[in-house]
């Protein structure tokens, strides 16, 4: 069924972490790297050399371009790798090459599944490194890379540059809808992941998985892409003169309820050490963060009836906003001072309007209600925001046909050509 080795995270140096990740747009947990492993000794007999030789090849690709690639994924980079170094985009591309000769050792059930021993070490587990001899984890773990190296390409191209101008360093309108299409293709992979390769492994195995690879920490990454996807959708409806308070403020509910599932995936997990409690307090501020947009927004709208009771219903939403807004500061300062350090880009898009906005027409507001109405009554509590359905959806991820290496000279005998043959379609 496949062994498992967690290696305690005092056995070696092997998980290299940065002390100070630079400006982060887009929260990645590090990038799991894979180890070296050994196919010819456990498939020499049963598969052909060429095979043998060709699964090695591809899996020794992404070996070395993770391992150069791992230590500078969240650094703040406009160009590629100098000196012949691979990218992101390499190493996504090894990734995909090598999937479709990895999944030759779990078709139909294929027995050579449990033959070879995967090792990868994480970054958000306490165990420095995970050994499985189970080819489905080494499925779910390129899967996990592939997403990973997705959400950084996005911090990437959410990293405010100089325009020609010289005005403020903003990110362009091709930079915004690239990151929301590269964002979902992310929440497609962890989808998939979650449903369908996870429910591969026998339970035994889905216990020991590490932290990193934990279907609540897949969820929540997923929640979180699709979140991010929302947030800058809504600083493109901020920017557009059509948009009306209307859709700012279902965009804005939408996003709230993204992060607020992300929370409740990850917040009872074991993150202890530094990019696990650092995931967990990013999503909490993008949480406040997004609630203090959700409550600016209602409040807006409810400040257009005509009434006390919706003028004071506004005005609680408006101070519930600032609130969040507060809150969502403080948890992005702790954020940043928990190892790997990390600072905040300049402010743009939608953070940056809501900082001006909110404790102004906040302000504003409150003034304007204790003109109109001498008792000064606001509801205690802020008014409930509206439940909207959640219109982002992940794209819809399928794993490639398995390689056409794998053919019928290729097997020795030991396992039915059946069980292997590829599919052609």
């Amino acid at each position: 069924m496949g062994c498992f080795v967690s290696t305690p995270k005092d056995s070696g140096g092997n998980r290299r972490r940065p002390g100070n990740v630079g400006e982060v747009a887009v929260f990645v947990p590090g990038l799991r790297i894979p180890k070296p492993v050994d196919f010819s000794q456990p498939l020499g007999g049963i598969l052909s050399k060429g095979l043998v030789e060709r699964l090695s090849a591809l899996r020794t690709r992404t070996v070395v371009m993770a391992g150069q690639e791992a230590p500078t994924a969240m650094k703040t980079r406009r160009t590629a790798t100098q000196h012949g170094g691979s990218t992101l985009a390499d190493l996504q591309q090894a990734l995909e090459d090598y999937l479709p000769v990895l999944l030759g050792l779990v078709k139909d059930g294929s027995h050579l599944q449990h033959k070879v021993q995967f090792i990868w070490v994480n970054q958000e587990d306490d165990a420095e490194e995970t050994t499985m001899s189970n080819a489905w984890y080494e499925v779910l773990s390129v899967l996990h890379l592939m997403a990973m190296i997705s959400l950084s390409q996005v911090n990437l191209l959410l990293l405010p540059k100089t325009s020609a101008d010289g005005y403020q360093p903003k990110v362009s309108e091709e930079s915004r809808r690239t990151s929301i299409d590269v964002l979902l293709k992310a929440a497609g992979y962890l989808d998939y992941a979650v449903n369908y390769v996870i429910p591969q492994l026998p339970p035994e195995l889905r216990r020991t998985l590490p932290i990193d690879l934990n279907e609540g920490i897949l969820r929540a990454l997923c929640l979180q892409a699709l979140g991010q996807g929302v947030d800058i959708q809504l600083g493109m409806a901020i920017d557009s003169t059509k948009a009306t308070l209307a859709v700012k403020r279902r965009l804005a509910c939408e996003m709230v309820k993204y992060w607020h599932q992300a929370e409740d995936n990850i917040i009872n997990l074991p993150l202890a050490n530094g990019w696990g409690e650092k995931h967990q307090l990013y999503v909490k501020w993008k949480h406040n963060e997004a609630k203090a947009a959700a409550y600016y927004y209602h409040g807006l709208i409810l400040d257009e009836g005509n009434t006390e009771k919706s003028h004071g219903m506004a005005v609680s939403a408006l101070q519930a906003a600032e609130e969040f807004l507060k809150e969502s500061k403080k948890a992005c300062e702790t954020f940043n001072m928990t190892p790997p350090l990390s600072r905040n880009p300049p402010l743009w898009g939608t953070v940056k309007y809501l900082s001006e906005k909110i404790p102004k027409d906040t302000s504003s507001k409150v003034r304007i209600n204790r003109d109109l109405y001498s008792n000064e009554r606001t509801m205690e509590t802020a008014p409930p925001l509206p439940d909207f359905a959640l219109a982002l959806k992940p794209d819809e991820y399928q794993l490639p046909s398995v390689s056409l290496s794998w053919n019928e000279e290729n097997i020795k005998g030991q396992i039915g050509f059946n069980q292997l043959k590829p599919d052609r379609t």
